[in-house]
Formats: structure tokens, sequence, C-alpha cells
């Protein structure tokens, strides 16, 4: 495990930039997790798992600041944090049975799919966030927790996009929405992973505790950052993210 460690050491401002993207854009910082533990030596499935783990408190500091500012509407949140925790827990099992290769193709088809999907919406189309209906918001805590079980991921980059595109939220709000709904889905995802040895403990929580002081400094600033500005941000590591799974799976593969 120290062996793991020490080289976690020198890349752990990438640890804090996961945190700074987690606050900004919603997500729990798995896509920056999930790369550099495959590149430090772990095998997808621990990489994934481990990367869940990291998520925890990365979203939990973000979770936090939102509360405190009163920006979070606590209803549609606990709705959706219950919906993804369920999915995770029941889900969580599902990724066992694939091979590495196939779980980071997952990962490479569904960010490339909302990539191309996520557009910023009107101020007009925006406005119809407000009557969103708790079902609907289950529904897509449902699919991210889905995520978070399957392929190791919190779900942020899966969630956003749908509360912006199929419900017609605010940016802003489904921002800060997701970021609650990925810590329920990871920190339900983690008990299994952990339980069954997937999830490496000590770096898992090294990195993610990086990454909360990242998530925290950027949540509090997220509301000054303009809609058109988020979205293009999430595009562009959409995309990436989907080009460097699409990569590591043709290796694996191989």
């Amino acid at each position: 495990m120290l062996t793991l460690l020490l080289p976690l050491l020198p890349v752990l401002p990438l640890g804090l930039l996961a945190g700074l993207l987690s606050g900004l854009l919603g997500i729990g910082g798995g896509v920056v997790f999930s790369p550099l533990l495959l590149a430090l030596g772990l095998e997808p499935h621990q990489a994934l798992a481990t990367s869940t783990l990291a998520i925890v408190p990365t979203t939990l500091g973000g979770s936090l600041t939102h509360l405190r500012n009163g920006s979070l509407p606590l209803p549609q949140a606990l709705v959706m944090a219950l919906a993804a925790g369920a999915a995770a827990i029941a889900f969580s099992r599902l990724g066992l049975g694939l091979h590495g290769a196939w779980l980071l193709a997952l990962q490479a088809l569904m960010y490339l799919g909302l990539a191309l999907t996520i557009r910023p919406r009107s101020q007009l189309q925006a406005a119809a966030g407000s009557g969103v209906s708790l079902p609907s918001l289950a529904a897509v805590g449902g699919v991210a927790g889905l995520a978070s079980g399957l392929v190791g991921v919190g779900g942020g980059l899966v969630m956003v996009p749908l509360l912006v595109q199929a419900l017609a939220m605010p940016v802003h709000q489904a921002i800060r929405l997701s970021t609650v709904a990925v810590l329920a889905s990871a920190l339900a995802a983690t008990g299994t992973f952990v339980a069954d040895g997937r999830a490496q403990l000590a770096i898992g929580l090294l990195l993610g505790s990086t990454a909360a002081v990242g998530a925290r400094w950027s949540a509090a600033r997220l509301q000054a950052v303009p809609e058109a500005r988020l979205v293009l941000l999430l595009r562009l590591l959409t995309l990436l993210v989907a080009c460097d799974s699409a990569r590591r799976a043709l290796l694996a593969a191989l």
C-alpha cells in the first residue's frame, strides 16, 4: 500500500483540480481520479472503485458549502440523493462480471453521448426548471446511481446534462443538486466496493481529502460563473474523458 501512496504525493495537485471541477460542475471528480489511478498501476476495477471512494469526501465538501450558503433546495436534493443511493446499492455489483475493457468502453460511450447533447438553456427555458416534479428528479438520481454502481463514476456528468436538457433546469441549480446526489450514490456504492476489496481505502481517502479543499472553494463561487461557460467546460471535460477511456479500453482489450 505504501508503494502506491508515495507516487500519489507529487500528483495531489491533480486531486485539488478534481475538487475544483467538482464544486464548479457538480461532478464527483472521478474524471480526474480514474485516469490518475489507472496511470498509477491499479487494475480497472480497483481504479474505478477507489475513484468512487475518493468522490465521497470531495462532494461532501461542495454539498456542505451549498447547504451553508442556503442555495440548496432540500426536498429536491433529498429525493435525488435517496434515488441515487438506492440505485448505486442495487447496481454496485453489476460491474464485477464485466471485463475491465468493457467497463472503460462503457465510460467512453456514456461521456461521448453526454458531450454531444449538453447545451446551454435560454433564460425562458431555464425558468421552467423551478417546476420540476419530484418523480422526475428521482428518475435522474436513479440513472446516476446506476452509472456509479456499474462503472464507478459519481454520476455528475450524467445528472447535470439530464437535468438541464430533459427537465429544463437552470445549470447552476442542476450543479448544486448533482453534487448532493453524487455524494449519496458514491457513498452507497463505496460500501460494497470496500467490502469486496476493490476500493483502496488509504488511496481514496488521501485523494478525496485533498479534493474536498478545492471543492469547497469553487462551490462557494459557482453562482458567479456564466451558464454558457459552465456548459462549455462540461462539454470539453466529457470529450476529453471519453477519448481517454476509449484509449484505455482499447489497450486493455489488446
